[in-house]
């Protein structure tokens, strides 16, 4: 009996590691956590992408493990924390340098044309909002701060629970069916 039991308990937390993988992945489509919306970024207020989704990196960082007991869910992201549970962060004079160093990349990428105006093309209207972001960033003192919104992707929820509830009585009502003719589960 311990080791029909010792089976489902692994059975049961490799499905509730499979299930939440993907309403965790979900929640960057969403745009919220489950049914709780995030607030949208200026980037993508302004037409010009997704919130929280930029390159897609913190998206695919998302890892999970079966470890004792339980599910360990985790991002390697350095910045994954300060999204998911919101913060301030204090701007240094080197984050002020990076800052100016994207203000110009991305000034560079615009499209000029033979007069030296900017050419008004889609690709301008993205860079030349990025850049005005980058700018305002840029221009912020050393030692003021930047609010990052709570934008929750991975946590505990009663979405979650749900989740897990609906896994176990999956697993116990496999558990309880009659055997087929011939037997095995």
């Amino acid at each position: 009996m311990g080791n029909v039991m010792d089976e489902m308990r692994r059975r049961i937390l490799r499905d509730i590691q499979v299930e939440l993988s993907e309403e965790f992945d979900r929640n960057f489509e969403r745009q919220g956590f489950f049914g709780e919306s995030w607030q949208r970024s200026r980037r993508s207020a302004d037409g010009g992408g997704s919130t929280l989704i930029d390159t897609g990196s913190l998206r695919r960082s998302l890892r999970s493990r079966v470890r004792g007991d339980g599910v360990e869910f985790w991002s390697d992201r350095p910045y994954a924390g300060i999204h998911n549970e919101g913060g301030e962060i204090v701007v240094t004079a080197r984050m002020k340098r990076f800052f100016w160093a994207k203000y110009y990349e991305a000034q560079g990428g615009l499209g000029r044309k033979k007069d030296g105006r900017l050419s008004n093309t889609k690709k301008n209207r993205r860079l030349s909002g990025a850049a005005e972001f980058w700018h305002q960033m840029a221009l912020k003192k050393v030692g003021s701060k930047i609010v990052i919104p709570r934008r929750m992707f991975l946590g505990w929820s009663a979405g979650v629970s749900k989740i897990v509830e609906r896994v176990i009585d999956e697993e116990l009502e496999r558990l309880e069916a009659p055997l087929p003719p011939g037997g095995g589960v």
